[in-house]
């Protein structure tokens, strides 16, 4: 495409008018699919503007699939608008259904999970049943999870599980265009949120005690508005953050006006004690706590506690949709933090959780793949090539993450992302699958992240 011909089609040079001219011409098919764009500095150039304006127009193109760009291409057209969709986490592997191993998902062991029948029996009494009143969190909720919260949160909030609300403080904090401070590795379907929201991801690095401090340093340069870290339990990589380490890290938020949205994803079945930046910064840090992988995926039940400011953002973006959390789904789960053969049933599940995942990493580490991190329901595998291992496992019926899903720089050394919580607990399957990791993964390589 020639870069004047598309200059005069464009009323508005500036990066919203610049996307919605080119959106019309995709939709309407005077702009066809595999054509090749001009360069940005080339449209730049035609139109009297800097190439920062029509990047972020290709930017917002980019988020809704209707542009991509290869380095040998340049960038084409892909075709009309679509629904952003979470690609990362979408595209974790489809082997088919002929696997006999399925270790993709870091889903819980449901035979450890606590039943529902008598929280839900008991719930459907709930205060308010049926009111239109929206209830941020039911009394009952909020104290039976007051009592084991790190710091005096200042405000509190019920939502639809872990991820959810990580989107909605992200959403609410940044404008497009803005940075978020993240974990790398981290969540898959955290930077599917966070580039379906249009920010810019700065990256942090971590070693076995989290976040380090020179490169938190060097991302709080970019002035991100919000930092999102896992404090424990930390996915993929399994370490928690120290004490020490975490104290480093407030010394450099201190001076910064960033929002901390603490993800405490795996909650009650981690193994590592809760350190949070709340108790040092309880204005402008939120801690979320997911309940699905402890009491049940089906409650949808996450609680955010913390900053006034941020709770309240979130609960007003919920009352253009949902408005609340159900009150049975509160109350059940108020049940079952309440009742003592509970607790001691998730106590019971997180130590076979701590005891699988210790046993496959001990039986890698034997066979010379060290995995690092001694928390959480993952394990996080170097591997020489992942595309190699990757065929390999599911040769061999098992099928896994790949690790290039959980970062953002792609030349960063290879991983695989292995779920541990419904590992075998049979020694001799156990090591039978450690000798074919071991070979996907190309012996003697050690963890780095």
């Amino acid at each position: 495409m020639d870069a004047a011909w598309l200059a005069q089609r464009i009323g508005d040079p500036s990066a919203r008018g610049i996307a919605a001219a080119l959106t019309d011409l995709i939709r309407e098919g005077t702009v066809t699919a595999q054509t090749r764009l001009p360069t940005v500095r080339g449209l730049a150039r035609e139109l009297g503007i800097s190439s920062g304006t029509v990047a972020e127009a290709w930017s917002e193109l980019r988020r809704h699939g209707m542009i991509r760009t290869d380095r040998r291409r340049g960038t084409v057209v892909l075709g009309p608008p679509d629904v952003p969709r979470p690609i990362r986490y979408e595209r974790l592997g489809h082997w088919g259904d002929r696997l006999a191993i399925d270790l993709t998902i870091a889903s819980p062991d449901t035979a450890l999970l606590p039943p529902l029948e008598a929280a839900l029996a008991a719930a459907a009494r709930a205060d308010g049943l049926n009111d239109y009143a929206r209830a941020t969190i039911t009394p009952r909720l909020r104290a039976a999870v007051e009592p084991t919260w790190p710091f005096e949160a200042q405000s509190w909030l019920a939502v639809g599980g872990g991820y959810e609300a990580v989107q909605l403080l992200c959403q609410t904090a940044a404008l497009p265009g803005d940075r978020i401070a993240i974990e790398e590795p981290t969540g898959a379907r955290l930077l599917d949120i966070l580039e379906t929201i249009g920010v810019q991801i700065v990256p942090v690095a971590c070693d076995e005690e989290g976040p380090l401090p020179g490169a938190l340093a060097k991302a709080l340069k970019a002035r991100p508005v919000a930092f999102v870290y896992q404090p424990r339990g930390q996915s993929p990589c399994g370490h928690a953050v120290t004490p020490g380490r975490s104290a480093e890290l407030a010394e450099l938020l201190e001076p910064a006006k960033t929002l901390i949205v603490e993800d405490d994803g795996i909650g009650e079945l981690s193994v590592s004690p809760m350190v949070s930046m709340g108790t040092r910064f309880p204005d402008r840090t939120v801690l979320v706590r997911s309940y699905s992988k402890s009491h049940g995926p089906d409650l949808r039940i996450a609680v955010i506690g913390g900053a006034a400011d941020a709770v309240e953002r979130v609960r007003v973006l919920r009352s253009f949709g949902t408005g609340w959390t159900s009150r049975i789904l509160q109350d059940a789960l108020a049940h079952l933090l309440a009742d003592p053969d509970v607790e001691a049933r998730v106590a019971h599940a997180r130590e076979v959780y701590a005891g699988r995942r210790a046993r496959l990493a001990a039986e890698l580490a034997a066979r010379g793949v060290r995995t690092g991190g001694g928390d959480g329901l993952v394990l996080w595998v170097p591997v020489r090539d992942e595309p190699a291992a990757l065929v390999t496992l599911a040769a061999h019926g098992i099928s896994v993450a790949p690790g290039s899903r959980y970062v953002i720089d792609q030349a960063a050394r290879p991983h695989l992302r292995l779920a541990t919580a419904r590992l075998t607990d049979d020694p001799a399957q156990l090591a039978e699958l450690a000798d074919v990791v071991a070979l996907a993964a190309g012996r003697g390589v050690s963890a780095a992240t």
